[in-house]
C-alpha cells in the first residue's frame, strides 16, 4: 500500500510517499480501506514529537480516518491513533463508528475528532448554561467552525468569534456567530469585552497559548471558564492559584483520547452530531482535499494559518 511514513522527525520534509506491505488486523482489530485521512493541527506537533503523546519510528501518521471495513464493507469513522495517512489502516473494532446512510465520507470525519471536541466543549468542559456568552478561538477552523453552528442550538446566548482575517470572520458570522474580532494577541481583552457589550464573558474556548491564553483569562466574568484545547503558539503559560479563588474562574483543559477510556461519551456525542448533520443543523466547512502525496503542503498550509474548515487527505491519489 501508499502510506506517509516518518523515519525521523522534523520538518514537512520528513513525511516520505512509500510503499509498504498492508497491514494485517489483530484480534479485536478490523482492517479500514481509507477513503480519507483527517489532517489536524496535533499532526505537525506529532511530526516533531512536540504533543502530548509520544511516539516511536518508525511512524505512519494520521489518528483519524473515514473508509470501508474489509470484513463487512461497512462504511465507517475511526479514531485510529496513528497510521491514517495511508491506504489501509488496522483499527480496534469498537472504535469504528458507521456512518449513516444520510452523511458523507468528508463530513463524518470532520464530526469526529472536530465534532466531537466542539461538542464536548460546550457539554462536558465548559457546562455552558442557557444565555452564557461563549468566545470561539480560531473560529474558522476544524473546531471553531463547528461551534459556530453549535452555540445556539446549545444554548449560548452571545457567541463572539475569533479570527485572523475578515474572510475568516466573514465566514464565522455566516456560520452563526453574533459577532467576530480580531484574534491577534494585543488587545484582544479589550476586543472582547467590547464585543459583549463592555461587560466579562461566561466561557472562552481557547487554542493559542502565550499572550492569547492571558487575555482571554483576564477577560472572564466571575464563575467564568477558561476551556483549553489547543496550544498553537506552544507558548506555555502558568496560572495565579489567588487569581482563581479571587475571582471564581475554572480553567481546564480538553483531550479527546480521554473519551477512548469513555466510549459511550463518544457514542452519544456522535449519535447527536450525525442527526443534526442528517437535519441540516450543521455542515462540515472542509477546507481542502490534498492526494496522500501532498501531506507535507497539507501540514504547511495549516500550520499557515491559510486554511478554514477542516482538511483532508486521500489516500485513492
Amino acid at each position: 500500500m501508499r502510506a506517509i511514513q516518518i523515519t525521523e522527525f522534523g520538518g514537512p520534509e520528513v513525511l516520505n510517499l512509500t510503499q509498504l506491505a498492508n497491514p494485517v488486523a489483530a484480534e479485536g482489530e478490523v482492517l479500514v480501506r481509507v477513503s480519507r485521512a483527517g489532517i489536524n493541527f496535533a499532526d505537525t506537533h506529532a511530526r516533531q514529537d512536540e504533543y502530548v503523546a509520544k511516539y516511536e519510528l518508525p511512524l505512519i501518521p494520521g489518528v483519524e480516518v473515514a473508509g470501508v471495513r474489509e470484513d463487512t464493507g461497512e462504511r465507517v469513522v475511526a479514531i485510529c491513533g496513528t497510521g491514517g495517512y495511508a491506504e489501509y489502516v488496522c483499527v480496534p473494532t469498537e472504535r469504528c463508528i458507521p456512518i449513516p446512510e444520510g452523511v458523507d465520507d468528508d463530513t463524518a470525519l470532520a464530526l469526529l475528532i472536530q465534532g466531537l471536541t466542539a461538542w464536548h466543549l460546550f457539554k462536558t468542559v465548559g457546562h455552558v448554561m442557557a444565555g452564557e456568552s461563549v468566545v470561539i478561538g480560531a473560529a474558522a477552523g476544524g473546531v471553531g467552525s463547528l461551534c459556530c453552528q453549535l452555540g445556539s442550538e446549545m444554548g449560548a446566548g452571545r457567541v463572539i468569534a475569533l479570527a485572523s482575517t475578515d474572510a475568516k470572520r466573514a465566514l464565522a458570522l455566516e456560520l452563526g456567530a453574533d459577532v467576530a474580532i480580531d484574534s491577534a494577541p494585543e488587545g484582544l481583552k479589550d476586543r472582547i469585552l467590547e464585543a459583549n457589550g463592555g461587560k466579562p464573558v461566561d466561557v472562552v474556548f481557547e487554542m493559542a497559548g502565550g499572550q492569547s491564553f492571558d487575555e482571554c483569562l483576564h477577560s472572564l466574568a466571575p464563575l467564568g471558564r477558561l476551556c483549553v484545547c489547543g496550544i498553537a503558539s506552544r507558548e506555555k503559560n502558568r496560572v495565579s492559584n489567588s487569581q482563581l479563588l479571587k475571582m471564581s474562574w475554572s480553567v481546564c483543559g480538553f483531550w479527546l483520547f480521554h473519551l477512548l477510556e469513555r466510549p459511550e461519551l463518544i457514542s452519544s456525542a456522535m449519535a447527536d452530531l450525525f442527526a443534526r448533520a442528517e437535519r441540516g443543523e450543521v455542515k462540515a466547512v472542509v477546507g481542502g482535499i490534498f492526494p496522500l502525496a501532498e501531506a507535507a503542503d497539507a501540514q504547511v498550509a495549516l500550520s499557515e494559518r491559510r486554511t478554514t474548515g477542516k482538511l483532508l487527505l486521500d489516500p485513492t491519489v
